[in-house]
């Protein structure tokens, strides 16, 4: 008779859930040694395209001020580019709970070539931040007449 070791799986359960916490510990950058934890975020954007005429990136960036934000155009690449900074008026060690992500941040996206750069703009208002990106002339539908011969 072969002798079978019993395993506890609620002690399995305990050690996946622990690994579990680290992966995604390392993955977000959550440190439990202290509150604060700085480094770099990816603030989440939606792109659409608004009709024939433009495409529009909507980038959530909230607490920030204008001045915190850098948007560029360069060689068919769209970066913005901005740094979220922890309130000074509460002190470190008044946390309780800090959750929300601090620190720069940088995120890219190639243009296509139907966008004009010469005439990207660009608004910041209630936190999201909102670029648009018109086509250029020659890129949108045009009607063409069709001439009818007897």
């Amino acid at each position: 008779m072969a002798i079978v070791r019993w395993n506890d799986p609620f002690r399995e359960f305990a050690q996946l859930q622990e690994r579990l916490n680290r992966a995604f510990s390392d993955a977000y950058g959550r440190n439990d040694e202290g509150l604060l934890s700085s480094g770099s975020w990816m603030p989440p954007v939606d792109i659409y395209q608004n009709g024939d005429h433009e495409l529009v990136l909507k980038a959530e960036l909230p607490d920030m001020t204008r001045e915190d934000i850098d948007v560029t155009v360069d060689n068919g690449t769209l970066t913005i580019k901005g740094e979220k900074k922890l309130s000074s008026e509460v002190k470190e060690d008044q946390y309780h709970r800090i959750e929300r992500r601090y620190g720069s941040f940088s995120r890219s996206f190639s243009l296509p070539p139907t966008v004009d750069p010469a005439r990207v703009g660009a608004e910041y208002k209630n936190g999201v931040l909102t670029v648009k990106l018109p086509m250029r002339e020659e890129a949108k539908p045009r009607q063409i007449k069709v001439d009818v011969s007897a």
